[in-house]
């Protein structure tokens, strides 16, 4: 066999595997990252056991949806370059249509009673995700008191400053530097008398330039109509916000809801609530919920702009940094880094829940408002106490909602 039947033989292989995958991986990125070592090391042998691993720190490092970069990464190395760009196609475009598709049909039917009803129940499990996540990643990362500190001071600063969340998490890092480095390297910048800072941190954020007064208006189905104002800034701000997700897929929600909502004015709060769970509701990750909120800018279009930016640094990353991202993980600087960032964005998502929170309780009949705040309540329970995954919790807050509005309860 030569070198380029062998290439279109291994890439053959890939598409449909990465397919399955992207239209089956329901569960979050663990369920997916079980479903690729299943699939690659168990079943098929197409990478070892080490290398898996390995990858898999790798991805964890990196800003962005680990479980699709560890998609983008067993392609890279099954076969090459070409494979990595094929895997995380395959692997995201099964979700993004999933989202188009629950985006179109919730605004052509918003405002009907029963879909206020079914996200009467969704909405308050949504909340509760996000709060458990917070949870569970707090436990895991504020294991000190300078931990603590950074993570409080993010909080407060997202509540009661403009300062931008990405400018919060690059400050977070820098303290994180300071104060997590070896005791060597602390030696040598005091020997030196200043300060080595960290070889992206002079990176600034993308700014936009223009923030509406008003909520944007629904786009047409295409959007054609809209691309030519809205697609750079969809695309900057989309590449900005995959460049800083560090922690995981619910990172997004701080970085989102501060611009989106409060300052793009691009959502409502409350159909920022809905579309974070149709990307629950997807079987990709959470990040998808790019999707939704460029589907409202700019339609189809829109959302094929939105998912193609915030997916690009990861892309970039596996695929241009393979290499030298081994080394990188196990530089004591780097670690030191993400350790204050990732306390920074406990912060940023437990102060993110609060506009949240009160949006979801506070409905227009106190009748309303008791069953979002129970149901909130028995979400939180089945997260924390039973463990009981998301993609199952979602539709049966959906269901319970129907429930309600037909026995008149919402």
């Amino acid at each position: 066999m030569t070198q380029s039947a062998d290439l279109r033989s291994r890439l053959g292989q890939l598409i449909p595997v990465f397919l399955k995958l992207g239209s089956l991986g329901f569960g979050g990125p663990q369920a997916h990252i079980a479903m690729m070592n299943d699939e690659f090391v168990v079943r098929r042998g197409w990478i070892t056991a080490d290398a898996f691993a390995e990858g898999l720190a790798i991805c964890e490092m990196l800003p962005g949806p680990a479980s699709t970069q560890m998609g983008i990464y067993s392609g890279y190395l099954r076969v090459g370059q070409l494979g990595a760009l094929v895997a995380g196609i395959c692997f995201i475009a099964p979700a993004w249509l999933v989202v188009v598709g629950l985006a179109w049909g919730y605004f052509r039917f918003q405002g009907l009673p029963q879909l206020d009803a079914l996200f009467l129940g969704v909405s308050p499990v949504v909340v509760a995700i996000i709060l458990a996540f917070c949870w569970k990643l707090g436990k895991k990362t504020i294991t000190d008191r300078g931990k603590a500190g950074i993570a409080i001071a993010t909080f407060l600063a997202t509540l009661f400053t403009a300062v931008p969340i990405i400018i919060q998490f690059l400050m977070a890092g820098v303290v994180g530097w300071l104060m997590f480095r070896p005791p060597s390297e602390q030696l040598q910048s005091s020997r030196n008398g200043m300060l080595i800072l960290p070889p992206f941190l002079p990176a600034l954020p993308l700014w936009l330039a223009s923030q509406p007064i008003e909520t944007l208006a629904l786009s047409s189905f295409g959007g054609a109509e809209r691309m030519g104002e809205f697609c750079l800034p969809l695309t900057l701000f989309f590449l900005k916000v995959g460049s800083f997700i560090f922690g995981g897929g619910l990172v997004i929600i701080p970085l989102l809801e501060k611009e989106v909502v409060e300052q793009l004015h691009w959502l409502t709060t409350q159909e920022f609530i809905n579309g974070v769970a149709i990307g629950q509701l997807s079987p990709g990750p959470v990040v998808l919920t790019a999707a939704f909120v460029g589907y409202k800018v700019a339609g189809v279009l829109g959302a094929l702009v939105a998912a193609i930016a915030i997916f690009t640094p990861s892309f970039a990353f596996i695929m241009l940094a393979a290499p030298l991202l081994q080394r990188l993980r196990r530089m004591a600087w780097v670690r030191a880094f993400l350790q204050g960032v990732t306390a920074a964005v406990v912060g940023a998502i437990a102060a993110a829940s609060w506009p949240l929170l009160s949006t979801v309780i506070v409905q227009p009949t106190m009748g309303a408002s008791v069953w979002a705040a129970l149901i909130g309540i028995m979400a939180m329970v089945a997260l924390m106490r039973f463990k009981l995954p998301t993609w199952q919790l979602v539709p049966a807050g959906a269901l319970f909602g129907l429930i309600l509005g037909a026995l008149g309860g919402g």
